[in-house]
């Protein structure tokens, strides 16, 4: 099962997953919120939209944005909707 694990903890396992344009997306309401903290951070993408960021926190160590989302993809990205996505060191693994 796809999991995204950042110092030692699971933020979130699903089978669930989307890859786009070598991005995995994970089901937004299947990961650990715990581990997330909403950030101010926005970044623009032409053809996806608008996308928001979250710090990733374990253990009181925060990963800065970290992760993103999508709260209103662009037409030709709808399945982005309520879906997260992860970087910065978090690791991907099956």
């Amino acid at each position: 099962m796809p999991r995204a694990i950042w110092n030692e903890a699971v933020l979130i396992d699903s089978d669930d997953t989307i890859t786009i344009e070598g991005d995995i997306y994970f089901p937004l309401e299947s990961v650990n919120s715990g581990f997330l903290k909403k950030s101010s951070s926005t970044s623009i993408c032409p053809r996806k939209g608008k996308a928001f960021f979250y710090d990733v926190v374990v253990d009181d160590t925060v990963n800065r944005d970290a992760a993103w989302y999508y709260l209103d993809p662009g037409k030709d990205f709808d399945q982005l909707k309520n879906r997260i996505a992860f970087w910065k060191g978090v690791e991907l693994r099956q």
